[in-house]
């Protein structure tokens, strides 16, 4: 009994331990809080997915209210391809740049179920949305992710190079449209923008795990 109740003191603690590195379990796969505002806090600014290797920001729309912003509200986050790309280029989180816009699989035969491109990866495996014609539009830990609109990508069609690639998070399609429509931008990142967790963070949760080993030792 003492074993069992062990066991599920180190599980628990191991769960702590896995929310304060900023792990955030969705329905299909776990996205890792990155670059929090306060230092060791949990207000996070971007969330990588392990099984990508890229690293989205939290705001799906946070070129909304800049200068870069030229829809009908002026902060709708509404831009041309141009101004997205600029935005992005320009981009700084937490001192970190090299924020692009999303690359798109243009190998795929249909609209729907795409999940070769990056921004197909994230709302069919990671967040785990269905296509048309009734998408659940689950948005994880993301905020603003603006579902009756579409999102710019950086694939130029081949063909005609003004027009791009576009994501629609209502329907989980992709398609092309022409670079002066107006879009949303959301950035993206190649890969983890933060490689290890903070020292404190790891040294209190591998503190905590060694106190709950040492106690089971001592109970046997």
């Amino acid at each position: 009994m003492k074993k069992k109740q062990m066991k599920q003191q180190i599980l628990a603690a191991m769960s702590a331990g896995l929310i304060s590195l900023g792990m955030v379990g969705s329905a299909g796969a776990t996205l890792i809080g990155r670059l929090p505002v306060t230092p060791g806090g949990t207000d996070y600014q971007a969330y990588y997915d392990p099984s990508a290797n890229l690293t989205w920001l939290a705001d799906a729309n946070a070129g909304a209210g800049s200068v870069f912003d030229n829809g009908f509200s002026p902060a709708d986050g509404a831009m041309t391809w141009g101004n997205a790309t600029d935005w992005v280029a320009g981009l700084s989180v937490g001192g970190i740049g090299g924020w692009r816009l999303a690359n798109t699989d243009t190998s795929c035969s249909t609209t729907y179920n795409c999940t070769g491109s990056e921004m197909g990866n994230l709302f069919y495996n990671t967040l785990g949305n269905t296509a048309q014609p009734g998408p659940s539009e689950k948005t994880g830990p993301f905020s603003n992710a603006r579902s009756a609109v579409f999102y710019w990508t950086a694939t130029e069609y081949a063909l005609n190079h003004g027009r791009v690639w576009y994501f629609n998070m209502h329907f989980g399609s992709q398609g092309l449209i022409y670079k002066s429509a107006s879009g949303r931008a959301w950035a993206v990142h190649s890969g983890n923008v933060i490689s290890v967790p903070e020292p404190s963070t790891v040294w209190l949760f591998g503190s905590g795990l060694i106190g709950l080993i040492g106690l089971a030792r001592r109970q046997r």
